[in-house]
């Protein structure tokens, strides 16, 4: 018998749809707009008819090429590599899950839905269309496909649920299409396919080595796994060659510990090994050292290290380490520039990357730009969009009510700017006598609000806060106004009169404070009351009527805030910044403009330490002369939300005129306010127009377009911009529409000959081009006016909507400030001719701040690259990607890192550098697992033309010595099972295997992760549920909010779903409020959120409590309901049932048969009914197969929970310590709230007492209870590690206790937080991988002073190891405990131990072996096909 030392096909499948190709070529082509998926859609709509008789590879081909209609060469690789990925897949099952809550119609392959009724024919659409107003229209998703028609609100919503490409499609794609363009109707796409198996690429699967201190291997056979014998005596010869053949691969492959100076240089020897291969083959190199090392480890200890190799590593090291922090050992890569951290990012996200990436550097590429000049480029920081923007507020229109620099009240206060570096106490505002902080408040006097702000303004000015105010008063600017019958005029004006006699600040508080109160208006008769009260004397005429000498600038301020173009009436600007009209609540406001002062604080502490402000600085002056301030706000231009040209997909004749130097481009529509705006101040910049007119243009009602036209296209700037400022005023055209001659209005000075001979042969059709330009790239109507800047396009704007000559001057400013200065001087050093430089700024700057905007791209650069980079060139002339990778070659990035580079190779063009970051004098083996990356380029196809099953990740040629156990390396958000394998998965020992060792693992479900706040308090509401279902089954999945980061997780498949709270208390208590990340509306009753990508998906949610519940605590005992647990039983419970709950974890075939015999054990001594709860996320097939059998027989309930391992708390890459985190780290939100108690028990624990007697046991107040390590067994005294040191110290007089069985009350360890407080103490110490060696009760121990601890009576768990042998008479439990000093294994002790261990085991093994009968009798009966396949 031979034995085969190749184990391979891990495959993950996933339960989704097997999309058609052409789907997921929709669902790519979508992303890049709705109108290509909409033309990709009609192209293919007939291709059903390629179904029958063609292969599946040239089908592909043939959707390959149509897609290529609209795609270009890089897009089309990048496409390929999306279907090896699946990328697109839960797109179209998302659709899938959407429709099976209409629910389709039964044998139905398409059909639409019309505000909720259904037909599967074309011929029902006009019935279903005529009483569809009067039911209520669907909910229409982000990532709808919705037709290109007549966007109307007002007419009926049609859902096609189809799959493109099929006839059925095609008949409905028809006639829904064409009303679509009518505007009958909207007409909104669903995909609609069969669900399918498919196997996905993208994960990582490690086989990390396991100590063999302790045997743990399972001896029982199971089929397909024999123990390797003596072959028979007639056999020698092929024994013979079995052994030489093991001889020659152990001999390579040699896994004998190496010695500690062995191992020191074991990473520059990888590099050096790397380096001296031929370049192409280096990469490949570095994956096979890497993914194998263990084996290869030998080997690499023969390599010479050349010195120059690494001095040069050590030069660079330090250059990288000064430049970008990066250390030796680090792993980091960059593709142009972008920081691509790899323990976030994934290959779908990087996917994603590529294809953003991809239109920056194809439209350079199409511009010109290649090679050095292009990186130049893709680093300008042009992304760098302020929404701080601040306005001037040196403006005489302003009324300053103090000055913190010359005003005596503050005379006692230091001046010097460097007291701003003098330490002080946390949030303490420094008293500086200078104006770093000025609050401005727009008002109008009459307005009820302005009462209570300047009530507010007094209240900072007589608590001497360090701010400077100012008020400006918008009130009426009409000349002959009076105050008598206009409150805010009669307001200014006594203000004035009063300003002469008193000071200015008293006398506006005063006025303001004290004369309204809150929540009233100031009134007419309020003011002349105040007048005769307080200035009996005076003439009241004189100060308010018409002729009031205290008039003097009234208009200014509201000159002022007109041309400031800030929002509605009353704000603030704080140092120039507006302030939002959310913040501008008298509530709210104090806080937030302390805020601000805290934040600006900062801002100046850093400016002082860097040199920028300096005593003799004005701070008012340095304020307002930093970029981010602007002559004027409009929204439309400082807006982040902006919309480009691009120039770089076809010429396009944009620009008619350029005679002027270029800066910014201005083509807009011919009307005659914004023509004479532009032309009267514009100089030194780059002026084109497009007409956009009205009507269908005609000889008649083009004459002033094609006079325009003509000057620009014939005459000096001069006379150009003279005789158009002249053609544009009213008497001109007036004189045109009476029988006036052009030439009559032409000027000196003027190439008269020119212009007439262009302006007579200027055709119609010219206009008409621009028409359409405006219609069908600009997306406008007839006559609509914008503005476009460099391809920034401003507008369309509205009929009455000004764009003056400041928001010209504003966008200039914009413009220049943000990219254009920095562009134009990379693109000066290419030597070009000024006109086509000036064209190329604009496009280039286009290109440029259209793109997304991300991170700052980093220049990584080496100072020699000689011996330590790799380097490989791209191919020329053609658009390439430049990718940085540095990596240590014996690391767990450069497991992943390798086989990534190797692929990324293959789908794009780069221009690769791979720097052997190296770490020296190693003390232990830097990598202890074989590693495959699972990731393919394209789709492959099999001999027979058939697609290959799809990515798997083989090993072949593993030493058979070690023990292996198998991970599963998974995207954050994904949660993997392993659905298929005879084998023990956490036990691979191939010389006990003979065969190929094969697992089946399932993407079970993607994860829906958020965080959750209490907006009253700020603070995650701990106990909160959640549910999140569809409308036809709402509670499909539940969890419980942590208080760590309000934090939360659901199950979840793709397609969309309802997140609510939960019926009972979490609903009677809160409600929800608003929600981020989701796919609903932020004030929606009901979040829904959509999951149709590979990517995570992170909600956050804020919650209130309802005004009747302010009082009340979620998690509280006493409460106005029969109790807390009662609002969340199910439905139909009268009384809480008398269970007892177990709670236990396992992984391998060893201690999942010593969890059965727990188990047995457990319910032979009680009469309670028991459930058990079993962490879901490590149990194998076999055992997920057969416990549902073992709880029908023996009587008992169980329930599988999983939990995946939250991003942001510290991963462990070990599998037996993730296990050991999971015991922990999770009690609170892994079971449900009715829970009250649970008992854990270890999978190697046999339990001779019953249970109930436990959890009924008195805590005395402590959340959960441990029995203490045995003192009795005296000759282990020196293996009793917590007697000495740390431990010791730590704990005093308490003892150490063993986390093998524990009862943790879960009401009091959610009250007290225990969980959230755990989960925090972990995450502090483990970042030191010395510390909780034994995670699972080294944890609760340490934190024994803030987390109680009820010692349980010692009989409660007697363990071999550290107690003596006459108290185990009295043992309730026994444990099977490791013995330190004998290291006897396992299943040896058990049976020596436990004598009833024995019989326990049999009975379950026949128990198991009725099972396989039974299975096996029932295959017999039933020929197997891939469709009854099921869910273990």
């Amino acid at each position: 018998m031979r034995t085969i030392i190749v184990l391979s096909l891990f495959l993950l499948s996933i339960r989704y749809v097997r999309s058609f190709h052409f789907l997921l070529h929709s669902e790519f082509i979508g992303e890049d707009g709705n109108e290509k998926f909409w033309q990709f859609a009609d192209t293919v709509k007939e291709l059903t008819v390629y179904k029958q008789g063609e292969s599946v590879r040239s089908y592909y081909n043939l959707i390959i090429k149509k897609a290529g209609q609209f795609l270009t060469d890089l897009q089309v690789n990048l496409l390929k590599f999306a279907l090896a990925l699946r990328s697109y897949s839960p797109a179209v099952h998302a659709s899938q899950q959407i429709a099976s809550d209409e629910p389709p119609p039964e044998a139905c392959p398409a059909f639409v839905s019309i505000h909720g009724q259904h037909s599967c024919s074309t011929k029902d659409i006009k019935k279903l269309l005529k009483a569809a107003a009067g039911r209520p229209k669907p909910y229409l998703y982000k990532n709808d496909h919705r037709y290109p028609g007549v966007i109307k609100t007002d007419v009926p919503v049609v859902i096609l649920y189809a799959e493109i490409g099929t006839k059925k499609f095609s008949s409905f794609h028809k006639v829904l299409s064409e009303k679509a363009e009518e505007g009958t109707l909207v007409y909104v796409l669903r995909h609609f396919v069969a669900p399918q198996k498919m196997l996905l690429s993208g994960y990582g699967v490690e086989l990390a080595v396991k100590s063999t201190e302790y045997k743990a291997v399972d001896d029982t056979k199971v089929k397909g796994r024999q123990l390797n014998k003596t072959l028979d005596d007639d056999n020698d010869e092929k024994q013979k060659e079995i052994i030489l053949r093991k001889h020659l691969l152990e001999s390579t492959n040699d896994m004998a510990p190496l010695k500690v100076w062995e191992m020191q240089d074991l990473s520059f020897q990888a590099a050096a090994r790397i380096m001296s291969v031929p370049k192409f083959d280096a990469l490949k190199l570095m994956r096979e050292l890497s993914q194998n090392f263990p084996s290869k480890a030998r080997s690499l200890t023969r390599v010479a290290v050349k010195q120059e190799m690494r001095k040069e590593i050590e030069e660079n090291q330090k250059h990288l380490s000064e430049t970008i922090g990066v250390h030796p050992g680090d792993g980091e890569l960059f593709i142009n520039g972008l920081h691509i951290d790899l323990d976030i990012h994934n290959p779908f996200s990087i996917l994603d990357i590529l294809r953003g990436e991809a239109r920056v550097l194809e439209g350079l590429h199409n511009l010109g730009i290649k090679g050095e000049q292009q990186g130049k480029l893709l680093r300008l920081p042009v992304n760098a969009v302020d929404d701080n923007y601040a306005l001037d507020i040196r403006h005489p229109a302003i009324m300053w009510i103090n000055d913190i620099e010359n005003d005596s009240m503050y005379r006692s206060w230091p001046t010097g700017v460097q007291e701003l570096l003098r330490a002080t106490f946390p949030g303490v505002i420094r008293q500086i006598r200078r104006n770093f902080f000025n609050l401005v408040l727009f008002l109008d006097p009459a307005q009820e609000e302005s009462v209570e702000l300047v009530k507010l303004a007094d209240l900072f000015y007589k608590h001497k806060i360090p701010l400077r105010i100012g008020f400006v008063f918008v009130v009426n600017t009409k000349d002959d106004i009076d105050g008598f019958s206009d409150a805010g005029v009669g307001f200014y004006r006594l203000l004035n009169y009063i300003a002469d006699e008193y000071d200015l600040s008293q006398t506006l508080l005063d006025q303001m404070s004290h004369k309204v109160d809150v929540g009233e208006t100031l009134s007419v008769d309020t003011l002349s009351a105040y007048v005769k009260r307080k200035f009996p004397k005076a003439n009241a005429k004189r100060i308010l009527g018409v002729d009031s000498e205290y008039d003097d600038k009234r208009k200014d301020g509201a000159l002022f805030y007109k041309k400031s173009g800030l929002h509605a009436l009353p704000l603030a600007l704080f140092n120039g910044v507006p302030l939002s009209p959310d913040e501008m609540e008298p509530d709210e406001l104090e806080t937030i403009i302390l805020q601000r002062i805290m934040d600006a604080t900062t801002t100046f502490q850093r400016a002082v330490f860097m040199g920028q402000l300096s005593e003799s600085s004005d701070v008012v002056d340095y304020l307002m002369e930093q970029p981010n301030v602007v002559p004027r706000i409009n929204p439309l231009i400082l807006s982040t939300d902006r919309k480009y040209l691009d120039f770089t997909a076809t010429p396009g004749d944009l620009c008619y005129s350029s005679h002027h130097p270029i800066l910014i481009h201005y083509p807009h529509s011919p009307d005659v306010f914004t023509f004479s705006l532009l032309y009267h101040f514009y100089r030194g910049v780059r002026v084109g127009v497009i007409d956009n007119p009205n009507g269908k243009p005609s000889e008649d009602n083009t004459v002033l377009y094609r006079a325009i036209w003509a000057s620009f296209l014939t005459q000096k700037n001069k006379a150009a911009i003279e005789f158009v400022q002249k053609l544009l005023k009213e008497e001109s055209s007036q004189l045109l529409q009476h029988g006036t001659k052009m030439k009559e209005l032409l000027m000196q000075g003027m190439d008269v000959d020119g212009f007439e001979k262009k302006f007579n042969t200027l055709e119609v059709d010219f206009i008409h081009s621009q028409q359409l330009f405006c219609r069908d790239v600009l997306k406008m109507s007839p006559g609509q006016r914008a503005v476009i800047s460099n391809g920034r396009i401003l507008g369309p704007f509205e009929e009455q909507e000004e764009f003056t000559v400041d928001d010209f001057h504003l966008l200039e400013k914009i413009t220049l400030s943000g990219s254009t200065e920095k562009v134009k001087a990379n693109i000066k050093q290419m030597g070009m001719k000024p006109k086509h430089a000036s064209d190329l700024v604009m496009k280039v700057d286009a290109l440029l701040t259209a793109a997304p905007k991300g991170e700052v791209r980093r220049d990584v650069s080496f100072i020699k690259d000689t011996h330590s980079v790799l380097r490989l060139s791209p191919r020329e002339n053609e658009v390439f990607y430049d990718v940085v990778a540095i990596v240590d070659p014996l690391t767990r990035e450069a497991q992943k890192m390798s086989t990534l580079l190797i692929v990324l190779s293959q789908v794009v063009n780069v221009r690769l550098q791979v720097f052997m970051n190296c770490k020296a004098k190693l003390s232990e083996m830097p990598l202890k697992s074989f590693y495959r990356f699972v990731l393919e380029s394209d789709v492959t196809f099999q001999a027979n033309e058939t697609v290959s099953p799809g990515p798997v990740a083989r090993f072949i040629e593993l030493p058979e010595s070690p023990l292996l156990t198998l991970n599963m390396i998974t995207p954050e958000g994904w949660m993997v099972q392993a659905v298929r394998s005879p084998h023990d998965l956490d036990n691979i020992h191939l010389q006990e295997v003979n065969g190929v060792v094969t697992a089946e693992y399932e993407l079970e479900y993607l994860l829906l992760e958020g965080h959750c706040f209490d907006l009253s308090t700020g603070q995650p509401p701990r106990g909160l549920q959640f549910t999140l279902g569809m409308s036809r089954d709402p509670l499909m999945y539940d969890t419980i909010v942590m208080a760590n980061l309000g934090y939360f997780q659901l199950k979840a498949n793709p397609g969309a779903w309802i997140l609510r709270l939960r019926k009972g208390r979490s609903e009677d208590i809160y409600q929800i409020v608003t929600h981020d990340g989701t796919d609903s509306p932020a004030d929606a009753g009901d979040v829904i959120v959509v999951l149709n990508s590979f990517h995570s998906k992170i909600i956050k949610v804020r919650v209130q409590k309802k005004a009747d519940k302010m009082n009340e605590d979620l998690l509280s005992e006493t409460s106005e309901s029969k109790g807390i647990w009662d609002s969340i039983k199910d439905d139909g419970e009268k009384k809480k049932e008398d269970v007892l709950n177990i709670f236990s974890v396992a992984s391998g075939h060893l201690y999942e048969r010593f969890l059965r015999i727990m188990m047995l054990s457990v319910l032979r001594h009680t009469k309670t009914p028991i459930k058990f709860w079993f962490l879901k996320n490590y149990l194998s097939p076999s055992f997920k197969e057969t416990i549902s059998h073992m709880a029908e027989s023996f009587g008992f309930q169980y329930e599988l929970v999983q939990y995946k391992w939250p991003r942001w708390l510290h991963q462990q890459t070990e599998k037996q310590r993730i296990i050991w985190g999971y015991k922990i780290l999770f009690l609170d939100v892994l079971f449900p709230l009715a829970i009250d108690k649970i008992i854990f028990v270890d999978a190697d624990q046999i339990v001779r007492a019953d249970l109930k007697e436990l959890r009924d046991l008195d805590l005395e107040g402590a959340p959960y209870g441990y029995t203490p390590f045995c003192d009795s067994r005296r000759e282990m005294e020196g293996y009793r590690f917590w007697k000495t040191g740390y431990w010791a110290s730590h704990l005093g007089h308490r003892k150490y206790h063993i986390s093998a069985l524990y009862v943790v009350d879960l009401k009091k360890f959610r009250k007290i937080a225990a969980g959230d407080r755990l989960r925090g103490q972990y995450q502090a110490l483990s970042q030191d991988p010395n510390s909780l060696s034994n995670l699972d009760q080294d944890l609760p121990n340490n934190m024994i002073h803030q987390v109680a601890i009820k010692s349980l009576p010692q009989e409660w768990l007697w363990c071999e190891t550290w107690c003596d042998d006459a108290s185990k008479v009295t043992a309730k439990t026994i444990d099977l405990c490791n013995n330190p000093k004998t290291k006897e294994p396992k299943l040896t002790a058990a049976a020596r131990i436990v004598p009833e261990w024995v019989e326990y085991d049999n009975e379950i093994k026949q128990l198991l072996s009725r099972v396989q009968e039974q299975g096996d009798t029932a295959k017999r009966k039933q020929t197997p096909s891939p469709s009854q396949h099921k869910k273990g």
